[in-house]
């Protein structure tokens, strides 16, 4: 939405990088989940929190990736606090371990980013639907914890780099990864958004989601059809 450094109300833009969107915030103190850490956004996320001074845990599914990923962040920051857990989101199995040994450790838990590459068509629109459905029961519950999705921008490719035309024209709509990771480490460390939940973010602003995304009987069917596909047998 905001192309071209034109700025929304946040004072940010789609050209915005996560170094930026965060400058001048101190996360010390906060412990945050990054799924997908080992790589992509989810790597500069970790990278930018660290850099904050946020207690990041890497939930990766390639543990010795991830210890790679970690090593090289502590290497720039050296004040970095990152512990590295396996967690393969593809696998129920994996997930139950995962928030076992969690709960185990008696870690706090004040952010929890689940970040991939790429959202699109019915991923995308679930993620949106499934947040929005969060947050009306976290407030219905009146618990004090925030739920928002959000869409990263389309991310240029190593490969689109070594393609002359492609790399002219994705120098204006596409992003960087540093520029893709801005909105999430906006939406979970900007004090602009504390107390926002429910919202999409496109461009590290509230954006408009599509009328279906924002049908509340459909976000109340995934929900319960989650739950059934999540029970224990």
């Amino acid at each position: 939405m905001w192309i071209f450094g034109w700025k929304g109300p946040s004072g940010f833009s789609a050209r915005s990088t996560a170094e930026e969107v965060t400058q001048g915030i101190d996360g010390t103190g906060l412990t945050a989940i990054v799924t997908g850490a080992s790589s992509g956004l989810g790597e500069e996320t970790t990278r930018v929190f660290a850099l904050r001074g946020v207690h990041v845990i890497m939930a990766v599914r390639n543990v010795e990736a991830g210890r790679n990923v970690k090593e090289a962040i502590i290497k720039e920051i050296p004040t970095a606090k990152i512990d590295v857990m396996e967690l393969d989101l593809s696998s129920l199995e994996s997930v139950r371990k995962f928030a076992s040994d969690y709960n185990s450790s008696g870690l706090p838990l004040n952010l929890l980013v689940y970040s991939s590459m790429y959202a699109y068509g019915q991923s995308k629109l679930a993620n949106i639907l499934h947040a929005s459905e969060l947050a009306r029961h976290l407030k219905a519950q009146g618990v004090d914890i925030t739920a928002n999705s959000l869409h990263p921008g389309s991310i240029v490719t190593n490969l689109l780099r070594h393609h002359t035309i492609a790399s002219t024209v994705g120098k204006y709509f596409l992003k960087s990864v540093q520029q893709g990771a801005s909105t999430q480490c906006y939406v979970a460390l900007h004090p602009q958004v504390k107390g926002v939940s429910g919202e999409y973010f496109v461009d590290n602003n509230i954006s408009n989601p599509t009328s279906l995304a924002k049908d509340v009987e459909l976000a109340k069917k995934l929900w319960d059809f989650s739950l059934s596909l999540t029970e224990p047998k």
